[in-house]
């Protein structure tokens, strides 16, 4: 169980002091931390849950959330930002959470596009991020982040192979450490989506920290589903794939290595 007080004196001069939500059990923190959005809750609030009994994934894909075995933390935020960004945020995201991954338990995380985190060929988190916008302006971004840190098994139909940090360290990672050093990685990361010029620079980082972005050979999945290989990302963030009938700008879905389909 979590050391809330603990967290709070960790978390002392951040965005996200005094404003943690904690529940032992909820549906969803996401759903949570936009409810908190709509009803006025500050930029910073967290929302921190043990246990999550409708966890949800990117498309409604459910999450698994066992109480105890994982990392489920949302977090509001009211930036300064035009909705023309908003599809910037969950590769900022990403790179906070590989960091806070790298911190936490040592290990390097690749960077699936839009919103997975592997460990090799194995996903052990994802990213859901949620947004409302007013007249052309954000109103609030909800960032959700699901880490498996003490997981042993495994839905065995999951279309990726999953994994846990204890699994790929062999030691029992600290749940708090790794909420820590991931609240501190996204107040840093986050303070670029009050700056456009450093909002323009976040494809060009992903692109140095995930092996999927160049000449991948992938199945995107989706409205815009296709085969192809990928060729980076434009400057908005969205994924260029290169097929047979051209390159293809491919804005919402997701992608899986073709060679294991």
């Amino acid at each position: 169980m979590y050391d809330l007080a603990a967290l709070e004196t960790a978390l002392a001069g951040t965005i996200f002091a005094g404003k943690l939500h904690f529940s032992r059990t909820t549906g969803s923190t996401n759903t949570d931390a936009v409810a908190g959005g709509r009803n006025g809750s500050p930029h910073g609030s967290m929302f921190l849950s043990d246990e999550q009994t409708a966890g949800r994934g990117r498309g409604d894909h459910r999450w698994q959330s066992q109480a105890g075995e994982g990392l489920y933390v949302s977090v509001l935020l009211r930036p300064r930002m035009m909705m023309e960004d908003l599809p910037v945020v969950p590769l900022l995201a990403g790179i906070a959470a590989a960091n806070a991954v790298y911190r936490g338990a040592g290990l390097r995380a690749d960077l699936r596009w839009p919103n997975d985190l592997l460990i090799g060929d194995r996903k052990c988190g994802g990213i859901l991020v949620e947004s409302k916008t007013e007249r052309e302006q954000v109103a609030f971004v909800v960032i959700g982040i699901g880490i498996n840190v003490h997981q042993r098994s495994f839905d065995p139909d999951l279309s990726t192979p999953a994994s846990s940090l204890d699994l790929e360290t062999g030691r029992d990672i600290s749940r708090q450490a790794l909420l820590i050093a991931l609240l501190e990685s996204l107040q840093e990361e986050t303070l670029a989506l009050h700056d456009r010029a450093i909002l323009k620079a976040v494809p060009a980082r992903i692109a140095l920290m995930s092996t999927w972005l160049w000449n991948r050979h992938v199945e995107v999945h989706g409205p815009q589903a296709c085969l192809g290989t990928t060729r980076g990302l434009d400057p908005n963030g969205f994924l260029l794939v290169q097929t047979d009938d051209g390159l293809v700008t491919v804005q919402t879905g997701g992608i899986r290595d073709a060679k294991t389909l």
